[in-house]
């Protein structure tokens, strides 16, 4: 043998020696004795105490699913018992973190290269105790101590496959919330498949998904309000592999709203996504405002069923889609797509909302116009006081400027009565920064449109609002089908309102209401029987005194009201009937909620008509009386005394008459001759 063989014999026999001593030393080492060490470096570099009180030991062992020269090499298997972290100076409790146990194995090979692989680690039994003060502190927030911007980042890589666990307690107290939470995680016993909660056809599309292994059972408030619900897990999250979703299921009822969802969370390590079915159920929708910051109307009881997606590390924030949604509100169906997007200045709603059948009632909740107990059953705090009619719920103004929204509805079909039927509805709302606008809010009623541009600016206090309204071609036999004699009319209604006011409801915007109102109807018919499916009864107690019980073709109707702090004020208020032309002077107090009304009677025709005294409305809105008055009137054409006012009205009234037409709108030589400061010829010769 010669000497350079001999060298590298030795050579090798000596490594080989040093390699036969070292893995003896690591497989008898008894690992413990570096306990006090790890312990005292962990806790230093984490701010916070840190023990491993049970014992730590590693086994060897090799990996046959690595396959190849690989699989024959033995891998460490790490494995520590009683595990704490310790929670910062500043929280009381000792313990944040309790495992009874940890376990990884440790890839040898890459740490050749400066990796640290550890494909998996499991948790046994883990506790966690979660807190964040009032002042944002949160011990699930580490302090690793000042950074020095002169070190070179290590070369070392960590890189954590999965992680696994079982049974585990959770807890968490978050101030900043309002919310305790304890959830408690039990294996299943037996899997679930991912299929069997959401359905084969979502369980393609969600790919990989693992089964359900873990139960959940949450009890505690969320943002003050009560909580309790279960759900179910997968067994493993995988960190490494972001395309790998991790299942999620979930039934939670907060106060009255009700969550249930499933569905996959994809990403875990980052949180970066969710794709959910998702069910909401509730007793109004401006219930969420508390519970999710997205500002919604109040309304009736309602229920929805759609897909969730969230993309939550967007560049411009979290983005989430709730996408073919079909619901309920009230008895209305509700179908669409809705975004909701947490971008800066504020988050935005947009989205398209589509209801097939729209009951008018489900509409009332949104100005405060439903009853005391459907707002109690909502949960609303304000009550209509009796005798009130305009509604004085007030508008939550102080959430119109936390997002803003853009989102148009459309109701195909109106449900209001049988006897007075709204055909159609579509809106555009926009809230941005503060100020919701409606343009436009559009009505089909009775072959007719009714449109109307609202503007409502919550960052005034108290609210601004302003109103246009324009009423076109209502027909009047459609506008009381179960009318008789209306339907042979030809007659229209046409309307236009301008009205502005400020205060936080309905009630007060009215109250303080600055404008005019236009009215005007031409060939129609009234009698008492037409007042009592209208449901006005004084409207009934009038009609009988004016004309009996027998139907009176009405000519025309003409009215124009300016409206000065909220009290509206007679400038023009005339019928023309075959049988007499009515004025009715007199004012409406909408902050008093006070009418009083004269109606003056000028007769064509003794025979036909001899009532010689004027008739007088009076009273509140919910409740006002009508009769005769006590004094006879001194002249029988007391009425054109009016005339002389009503020169300007009747002039802006013309405007009104819709042009065109197969029939001639009767209201025309009326104004014309009132515009000329005459008297109606039918008066003169009665």
């Amino acid at each position: 043998m010669t000497r350079p063989v001999k060298i590298l014999t030795w050579t090798l026999a000596s490594l080989m020696l040093v390699l036969a001593l070292v893995v003896i030393v690591i497989a008898t080492f008894d690992w413990n004795r570096i306990k006090p060490t790890l312990n005292a470096k962990v806790s230093e570099a984490l701010h916070r105490p840190f023990a491993i009180n049970g014992n730590l030991a590693v086994r060897w062992q090799r990996e046959p699913e690595e396959g190849g020269w690989r699989a024959w090499v033995p891998w460490p298997r790490f494995i520590a018992d009683d595990l704490t972290l310790g929670n910062p100076q500043w929280l009381k409790e000792p313990q944040m973190v309790g495992l009874k146990r940890v376990e990884f194995r440790l890839s040898p090979v890459p740490l050749l290269f400066q990796r640290i692989v550890i494909p998996r680690i499991d948790l046994n039994q883990p506790t966690a105790s979660l807190k964040r003060l009032a002042d944002g502190r949160a011990n699930w927030t580490f302090d690793f101590g000042p950074k020095d911007e002169n070190a070179e980042p290590s070369p070392w890589v960590l890189d954590i496959g999965a992680i696994g666990f079982d049974k585990g307690q959770v807890s968490l107290d978050d101030q900043t919330l309002k919310t305790t939470l304890d959830v408690q995680i039990d294996p299943l016993g037996k899997p679930i498949p991912f299929s069997e909660i959401v359905g084969k056809a979502s369980a393609q599309k969600a790919g990989n998904a693992q089964d359900y292994a873990f139960g959940l059972k949450a009890k505690g408030r969320y943002k003050g309000q009560a909580l309790s619900g279960s759900g179910k897990i997968g067994g493993l999250l995988a960190l490494q592999d972001a395309s790998q979703p991790f299942p999620l299921q979930a039934d939670i009822q907060i106060a009255d709203t009700r969550v249930a969802l499933a569905g996959t969370l994809t990403d875990p390590r980052n949180l970066g996504g969710l794709d959910l079915r998702l069910r909401l159920s509730g007793a109004s929708l401006g219930n969420l405002y508390p519970l999710t910051g997205v500002t919604l109307p109040d309304s009736p009881p309602y229920s929805t069923d759609g897909h969730l997606t969230a993309k939550l590390h967007e560049p411009g924030g979290a983005l989430f889609r709730y996408q073919g949604f079909n619901g309920k509100i009230g008895d209305s169906d509700i179908h669409g797509d809705l975004t909701f997007a947490s971008k800066q200045p504020r988050p935005k709603l947009s989205g398209n909302l589509v209801s097939n059948q729209l009951l008018f009632k489900d509409l009332a909740p949104l100005i405060g116009a439903d009853s005391n107990a459907e707002q109690k059953a909502r949960g609303g705090a304000s009550k209509q006081p009796t005798g009130k009619v305009l509604p004085v719920e007030e508008f939550r103004t102080e959430r119109w400027r936390t997002m803003d929204a853009d989102v148009t509805f459309s109701g195909k079909r109106i449900v209001h009565s049988e006897d007075l039927p709204f055909t159609d509805l579509s809106s555009h709302f926009v809230l941005d920064d503060g100020v919701l606008r409606l343009e436009p809010l559009r009505f089909g009623v009775a072959g007719g449109k009714l449109d109307a541009q609202i503007r409502l600016d919550g960052r005034a206090v108290p609210l601004q609002g302003r109103a246009k309204l324009s009423a076109r071609g209502f027909k009047l036999k459609q506008l009381f089908p179960t009318f008789e004699p209306m339907k042979t009319s030809f007659g229209q209604l046409n309307g236009d309102a301008d009205l502005s006011g400020r205060g936080n409801s309905v009630a007060k915007l009215l109250a303080t209401s600055n404008g005019e109102l236009k009215m005007l109807i031409n060939d129609g018919a009234i009698s008492r029987g037409l007042m009592e499916i209208a449901g006005l009864n004084v409207g009934n107690y009038v009609v009988g005194q004016l004309f009996g019980d027998k139907e009176v073709k009405i000519n025309c109707a003409a009215a124009d009201f300016g409206i000065k702090d909220g009290l509206a004020t007679t400038r023009l208020f005339v019928f023309d009937t075959e049988n007499a032309i009515i004025y009715i002077d007199g004012t409406a107090n909408f902050a008093s909620e006070q009418l009083d009304l004269k109606i003056n009677p000028e007769s064509k025709g003794l025979r036909l008509f001899s009532l010689r005294s004027p008739l007088y409305v009076r009273g509140p809105f919910a409740k006002p009386s009508a009769g005769v008055q006590a004094v006879p009137l001194a002249l029988r054409g007391a009425g054109m005394v009016a005339l002389g006012l009503a020169v300007g009205p009747a002039a802006g009234l013309l405007a009104l008459v819709a042009p065109g037409g197969d029939v001639p709108n009767q209201c025309t030589p009326l104004l014309e001759q009132m515009k000329s400061g005459k008297a109606p010829r039918s008066v003169k010769a009665g």
